[in-house]
Parts: structure tokens; C-alpha cells; sequence
């Protein structure tokens, strides 16, 4: 399967905003391996603004070591925002 830093580096040559194809060319060039090639062809045909934004399109995982429980755990976690501090003024 295809990681999020393969995807980035395969195209860190690539100049954006970049279509699809031309996604799929650097990649290619770049000899980027089959499953990271697949991911690239199952993008929809948009512009791209950066790498990241092909790689979150791809539906490739930032930090796939972080189970979908950790991920709840972490967003049930009140986090004290800035502002929060200025309310009681």
C-alpha cells in the first residue's frame, strides 16, 4: 500500500497547481512502484494545489499508525482554546 511519504516524494519535483495526468507523468518518471502509481490513477481529474492535497485525495492516511480509537480519544479531548481565557472579561 502506498504511504503518504511515497506519494510526496515521487512528486516533490512537480510544479502545482498540476492536473492529474501531469500527477501521474512526475510520478511515473519519478519510478514511483505500482501501488503508488494505482492510488495516483484513482484520483479524481481536478487540479492540485500541492502534494499533500494528491495524497489526501488519494485517501492515503497522514499517520496510519494511529488507530481510528486513538484518533476519538484525541478529538474527545477538551482542548483550552486561546480565547477561552478572555470570556470571563
Amino acid at each position: 500500500m502506498a504511504s503518504y511519504t511515497d506519494v510526496l516524494d515521487y512528486l516533490s519535483a512537480l510544479d502545482y497547481p498540476a492536473g492529474k495526468d501531469d500527477v501521474i507523468r512526475e510520478a511515473e518518471r519519478e519510478g514511483a512502484p505500482p501501488d503508488v502509481l494505482r492510488a495516483l490513477r484513482a484520483l479524481p481529474p481536478v487540479d492540485y494545489a500541492n502534494g499533500t492535497e494528491v495524497a489526501r485525495s488519494a485517501g492515503i492516511d497522514a499517520a496510519p499508525e494511529v488507530s481510528p480509537s486513538q484518533r476519538a480519544a484525541q478529538a474527545r479531548v477538551d482542548h483550552p482554546r486561546v480565547s477561552q481565557h478572555l470570556r470571563g472579561i
